[in-house]
């Protein structure tokens, strides 16, 4: 499917089916010189999981720095709840109700847990509290006097994500959220992705883990050499598995 087919069904509502909380379109990005975004465009509905899928390299953490304001050089828009981001400085957007959580997680290793999830202010009202986190994730709540450095792989995925639940986003862009995890933390993300659904939280959703995308996605984006090449329904998902295969190499 040709860039301009996908950024026009979306445009049209056709695939999305409803106003956008983000529309995305039109998106170029570079690092340096390297232009490595190439008019992507994608739209996301209040309450929606979205997945960016595509190959190592195709462009999607930075498609979500883009987003987030944080990658230097971006043109096209980006716009939230009506408003235009491009521009903006990170903070800014930051303070409009967007979260990123990054695939290296940024945890502080010489804070504790606490500290951590204290950290960052909150940006919007309806910040979760800590014991609402605790609920999420109850291994934090034992560790909660734990530095970063002694907490596992899959403790530091559940302070990252809980530490920008604290902020008062209602839009989280997750990258890699199970990157090098035991399959039953893996479980336990995706039900918490699931509940952060129910509860009404917009997500964008990088992931290179598929099976665990598809299981949570009402829509995935192919992305391939910076830009959105084809779209799937959920309901449509199972119809196209062999293309997406194909897509993914997998």
């Amino acid at each position: 499917m040709s860039e301009a087919v996908v950024a026009g069904t979306d445009a049209k509502g056709a695939e999305t089916g409803g106003e956008a909380l983000l529309s995305v379109s039109d998106l170029h990005g570079w690092y340096g010189e390297s232009h490595v975004l190439h008019g992507m465009a994608f739209d996301v509905r209040e309450g929606e999981v979205v997945t960016l899928l595509g190959r190592n390299g195709a462009g999607k953490t930075t498609t979500l720095k883009a987003i987030m304001g944080i990658l230097p050089k971006r043109t096209g828009s980006v716009r939230f709840g009506g408003t235009e981001l491009i521009g903006e400085p990170a903070r800014k957007i930051a303070r409009r109700g967007i979260a990123l959580c990054p695939e290296e997680r940024g945890i502080f290793a010489s804070l504790s847990v606490e500290e951590n999830l204290l950290l960052p202010p909150q940006v919007k009202p309806g910040g979760l509290s800590l014991d609402r986190i605790f609920e999420l994730f109850p291994n934090l709540k034992e560790r909660l006097s734990s530095q970063g450095t002694k907490l596992s792989g899959g403790e530091q995925q559940m302070l990252a994500i809980g530490r920008i639940l604290r902020t008062g986003a209602k839009l989280l862009l997750l990258d890699e959220p199970t990157e090098g995890l035991a399959p039953v933390i893996v479980q336990q993300i995706g039900a918490t992705i699931a509940r952060l659904k129910r509860e009404g939280f917009t997500i964008v959703l990088v992931e290179q883990n598929f099976h665990f995308a598809a299981s949570l996605a009402d829509r995935h984006y192919v992305v391939e050499q910076g830009r959105v090449i084809d779209i799937i329904p959920k309901a449509e998902l199972e119809a196209n598995m062999e293309k997406l295969h194909a897509y993914l190499g997998v």
